[in-house]
């Protein structure tokens, strides 16, 4: 087994200094692009509405994530609540959301509080700790390792962000994150306007996704299955959304990697504040599926995320 990234770092003495220097952040917060300026140590609070504490809403071994990260045991996540880009189709938008997630019953936690949920999934005998949604709380999660280090924690360290994270707060994780796993989602200023208000999105997420593959290269694989190391990206499929993910996957190839590892995700429904779009109000379509995974490969993108296969021959039969 690779040796987890952030060991060597609590060992050399880089995780204290990124400690510090994320802390400093969060008194004149520009942690994500968003940058709202608010003194999140003195309990002001920005878009994400998460203070000095991040906020858990649940924690467990997950299985319905990639069978690299899944195994026999199960991926553990952490989910935090709050975000920096607020989809209006998350599907988790109860917790992500300022206007509802405190009513879902989001628990505030200190370093050693959390650093205890990661040593707690370990000892489930999950294969990692899968932290989503992180963009907004780099700082608490650099701010627990050293406890969760001292607990014994070892398997790798997931980072599973909307892909609208500043490379200023992705160069706090070099040497500390495991495996980067992004979603790249809006290739169109436009459509991340409309809906995540945040046109600077596409450019963001590729320069995201760039520094990512700086830090940690393609997805490196074990014996067992499992990733051990690396760059993994998910692309939501929206509804007549073809022209954007033909512009995503391209980038990918050409300015990623051709041996990027790719789940092409089909599982969109309208959730959230959706049915306020009407071009958001169905499904994806079994040939958008196949028109993107076309896609992909016309590219020469062959590492695709093919954990259900009866889904795939479903999308493949089906009319």
């Amino acid at each position: 087994m690779t040796t987890s990234s952030y060991l060597a770092a609590a060992r050399s003495g880089l995780l204290a200094e990124r400690i510090e220097a994320s802390r400093r952040l969060l008194a004149d917060c520009s942690l994500c692009p968003r940058r709202c300026k608010v003194d999140r140590l003195q309990g002001q609070l920005g878009l994400c509405r998460t203070g000095v504490k991040a906020e858990i809403a649940s924690y467990g071994p997950h299985f319905g994530e990639e069978a690299v990260l899944v195994g026999e045991h199960g991926s553990g996540t952490i989910f935090f609540c709050g975000c920096s880009l607020l989809c209006v189709f998350c599907q988790n938008y109860d917790i992500s959301h300022p206007d509802h997630m405190h009513e879902s019953g989001c628990l505030a936690v200190d370093d050693r509080q959390l650093a205890e949920v990661m040593v707690e999934l370990q000892a489930q005998g999950c294969h990692n700790i899968n932290l989503v949604t992180p963009s907004h709380v780099v700082p608490q999660i650099l701010a627990a390792l050293p406890f969760a280090v001292a607990g014994g924690l070892r398997v790798p360290l997931i980072y599973n962000s909307s892909g609208y994270d500043s490379v200023a707060a992705l160069s706090l994780l070099d040497g500390i994150v495991d495996i980067y796993m992004p979603d790249c989602k809006f290739w169109s200023a436009d459509s991340a306007r409309r809906y995540a208000k945040a046109a600077d999105y596409p450019e963001v997420a590729r320069m995201a996704l760039q520094e990512m593959q700086r830090q940690v290269g393609d997805l490196q694989i074990n014996g067992q299955g499992l990733a051990e190391h690396g760059l993994l990206v998910r692309h939501l499929l929206m509804p007549g959304g073809g022209a954007e993910t033909d512009g995503i996957l391209r980038f990918l190839a050409e300015q990623i990697s051709v041996n990027c590892y790719v789940n092409i995700m089909d599982q969109y429904r309208p959730c959230g504040r959706a049915d306020a779009f009407v071009e958001l109000g169905s499904a994806v379509s079994a040939k958008e599926y196949r028109q993107a995974m076309q896609r992909a490969e016309a590219y020469g993108l062959t590492r695709l995320d093919r954990r259900d296969l009866a889904r795939l021959l479903h999308h493949v039969l089906d009319k």
